[in-house]
Parts: C-alpha cells; sequence; structure tokens
C-alpha cells in the first residue's frame, strides 16, 4: 500500500517537482482569491496529528533518503506553530538526511506569527516559504480578494527575513488586465524592491471558468492581456526591479516564455532579451495555449 494518501488534486511549486509532498492540510483557508480555482471543492481543514505522525512514519520507512518535503496544501503555513513544530521534529526524526522542508504561505499567515515563532521553525528545516502576493498594487490587492494590504506584505515578510527563512515570491502577470497593466508592473516592482525575495517567480494568468475573474472578462470589465503585453509588462517589472541577490524564474507552464536570471547580476541581460523578443514577435518562438496549464 502508498504510504501517504491523498486528497483532491494537489499542487507544488515547479522547484518542488523533487521533493517528497505530505497534506498537512487539506483545501486552503482563504480560498477568496478571485482568479483562483485550484481549491475551490476542497472544504479546508487541518489534517489529524495522528494520522499524519503514521503517515510520516511509514513514508520515512519507504524513502528514507529524502532530502526535501513540501507541505501542502495551500497555505499550510496557517497551522498554528505547535502543531507546525510537532509536524517538523517528525519529519526530522524519519527523514535522517532531511535537509529543507518548504511550504505555501498566505500574507495573514505570516502575520499571525512572531519573528520567534518562524525561527522556532526554521532551526527545525523549515527552509523555504512560497509567498504569493500577486501584486503590489492596493486597488488590485482588494479587488481581487487577497486580504492583505502592501504594507501588511511587508511587514509579514520583514518577519521571515529576520527568522533567516527564505521566501519565493510570486506575482501573477496580466493580473490587472491591460487597462491596469502599468500599476501593477510598477507597483509590483515597488513592493519586491521593499521586500528584497531570495526568490521571485512569476505567474502568466490563466482565466478559468467558473471563478470571479471569469465572469469580469466576460462582461467586458476586465480585458486580458494578449501574450506580447504579457511580455512588455514583465519588461517594464524587471526593468524597475533593484534586488540584492534574488534568483528569478518565470518557468511556470503557465508562462508564455520560460525566463531565468539572477536579477542582481543578469538584469540588464534580461531586459535586452525581452526586447529583443518584443521587436521580432517571431511566429513559434512563444508557448502556445494548448500548452499553458496551471
Amino acid at each position: 500500500m502508498f504510504p501517504i494518501q491523498y486528497e483532491g488534486d494537489i499542487f507544488r511549486p515547479p522547484s518542488e517537482a523533487r521533493s517528497l509532498i505530505l497534506q498537512a492540510t487539506i483545501g486552503c483557508s482563504h480560498n477568496r482569491c478571485t482568479f483562483c480555482a485550484m481549491y475551490k471543492f476542497k472544504k479546508y481543514r487541518e489534517r489529524d496529528l495522528g494520522e499524519l505522525e503514521r503517515e510520516i512514519s511509514a513514508a520515512g520507512r519507504t524513502w528514507p533518503h529524502t532530502r526535501r518535503i513540501f507541505l501542502a496544501d495551500g497555505n499550510a503555513l496557517t497551522l498554528a506553530t505547535e502543531k507546525l513544530e510537532f509536524i517538523l521534529q517528525r519529519l526530522n526524526e524519519a527523514f535522517p538526511r532531511l535537509e529543507r522542508v518548504s511550504v505555501y504561505g498566505n500574507p495573514q499567515d505570516l502575520l499571525n506569527k512572531e519573528t520567534a515563532e518562524l525561527a522556532l521553525l526554521g532551526r527545525l528545516k523549515l527552509g523555504m516559504i512560497y509567498l504569493g502576493l500577486e501584486s503590489g498594487s492596493a486597488s488590485l490587492l482588494e479587488e481581487i480578494d487577497k486580504g492583505a494590504t502592501p504594507a501588511e506584505m511587508v511587514e509579514g515578510a520583514q518577519r521571515a527575513k529576520e527568522a533567516a527563512i527564505p521566501l519565493s515570491i510570486t506575482i501573477i502577470n496580466g493580473l490587472a488586465g491591460r487597462e491596469g497593466t502599468v500599476e501593477h508592473a510598477l507597483e509590483s516592482a515597488r513592493l519586491l524592491n521593499e521586500i528584497d525575495p531570495e526568490y521571485l517567480g512569476l505567474l502568466s494568468l490563466m482565466i478559468i471558468p467558473g471563478t470571479i475573474i471569469h465572469r469580469r472578462v466576460e462582461e467586458g470589465r476586465l480585458t486580458p492581456l494578449g501574450p506580447w503585453e504579457m511580455l512588455q509588462e514583465i519588461k517594464l517589472m524587471v526593468e524597475q526591479l533593484s534586488l540584492s541577490n534574488c534568483v528569478f524564474r518565470a518557468n511556470h507552464a503557465s508562462n508564455y516564455l520560460p525566463l531565468k536570471a539572477v536579477l542582481s547580476r543578469d538584469r540588464e541581460t534580461l531586459v535586452a532579451a525581452l526586447d529583443d523578443v518584443l521587436q521580432r514577435k517571431a511566429p513559434g518562438s512563444l508557448r502556445g495555449e494548448d500548452y499553458r496549464l496551471l
């Protein structure tokens, strides 16, 4: 029997492709973002710790050499610090070669934890928090019902940085449509410069039927960006970035053009490459719609 049981679809960051995935929670505790359909068919709940402990023990016997583990679902960081401490302790016991545990988090989850609590989790090998900020525009964050302001995002991110836990921040290109593309790009760059994350990942908006943002598009209240407009938005944002040592990736399946760079070193090269692609607009140079996925 497979030692780990999963409920529903499982989502993980591209960089966790080789990680062992454990569901510490089911669904997303916020689950109100207007663009997201990932957890709409799951009612949020926490896994029973005894059940999870047995699963961890069985997985440890099956894959004792595991080095990286990702805790699903949508924001397992929302768990109380005592519960996360228990889970991390069990993981360290079951996997002697464990190097890093990572987790999705919402801005609210960081605000609900003190720096000392995060530092404790970091000592137990919580080594990466994937933080979906989506935008730096205050008006857009309110419109998509993100549940946090830019100032609150900065405060939460600062707690993680003070606790020495690296952040991988996500921004969603195209989220403001054609109407708000410039503000979205500039304000996102401003927020990122203030936070100065270790990692930055870009997704491109996927308009999913049944979501509120899909309804807005159908009603003509939001004009989706085309592929070239999406790249123009990325270029405008990257031009404004001034980050100290940030690994940049736009390699998600939603992206029209895979991109990667270390922004402190490669920003000008990246901007020049985007300029070149935008000027040439060569047929077949971008990923087709049929190949874009969540």
